[in-house]
């Protein structure tokens, strides 16, 4: 074990401690209607998707893009929720590009960065496209504890199988040589991993409204136990003397 990887343990359960903390003032941050409810959906999106792209395309693809949907997909269904509009399309925009830099950087390690580039930059003005189209994350918004797939978020994940499938094989032609079946595999996981998102939002918004005060106190006490040990693990390798390369 080197030093790098004991740092950045100790960064992670600071961070821990930090969320935890954020959990147990649940009630000082303004309750059901603080920013709680936007943290608890933004970790939920990034578990769940993080693990789908993870499985799929590698853990360091699965943590980038899982972060950048998770929190792009909480504040637009966060607002959807409160019985706002959507937000304008440049700000949809936006999103879409947080989106697919996070998919680019994923990308990068795999097949390197003018891939990675082009690839995010067509992608974005796919999703751009289908902002403007109607296809959105929010649409057909239900919070219920039935997962649900409607036939319009079906189509959206047909063709976002086949476009990031298409855009894959593009870049290749352009700027980097990938064989077809890493441009099915992108296709196949962005598809699958789009389409449980979307049937499982309704399930996931509405724990995100109806978590009792207590579950969220306790949760909270949990991540502050677990920032706890892994801040500790420094100072027992030097107890034990563990040999840190």
């Amino acid at each position: 074990m080197d030093h790098h990887t004991v740092a950045a343990v100790s960064i992670a359960g600071s961070c821990l401690d930090v969320l935890g903390s954020l959990y147990l003032a649940y009630d000082l941050l303004g309750g059901q209607h603080g920013p709680l409810r936007l943290l608890t959906r933004a970790v939920t999106y990034a578990v769940v998707f993080g693990i789908g792209y993870g499985l799929g395309l590698g853990p360091f693809f699965g943590l980038v893009s899982g972060i950048a949907t998770g929190i792009t997909l909480s504040i637009e269904l966060n607002r959807v929720a409160r019985g706002l509009e959507h937000y304008s399309l440049p700000w949809e925009a936006l999103f879409s590009a947080i989106r697919a830099f996070g998919v680019g950087v994923g990308l990068y390690g795999i097949v390197g960065l003018e891939f990675a580039i082009v690839f995010a930059i067509i992608i974005t003005a796919g999703q751009v496209v289908g902002y403007s189209r109607g296809m959105r994350p929010s649409m057909a918004y239900a919070a219920s504890l039935r997962p649900r797939l409607t036939r319009r978020q079906f189509y959206g994940t047909v063709v976002r199988t086949f476009g990031y499938f298409a855009t894959a094989l593009i870049c290749g032609a352009l700027v980097h040589h990938v064989d077809w079946s890493f441009a099915i595999r992108v296709g196949l996981v962005t598809g699958m991993v789009t389409g449980v998102g979307q049937t499982v939002i309704p399930y996931i918004e509405y724990y995100a409204d109806n978590l009792p005060q207590r579950w969220l106190g306790a949760f909270g006490i949990g991540l502050i136990l677990c920032g706890f040990s892994l801040q500790s693990m420094q100072y027992w390798l030097a107890l034990l003397d563990v040999h840190l390369s």
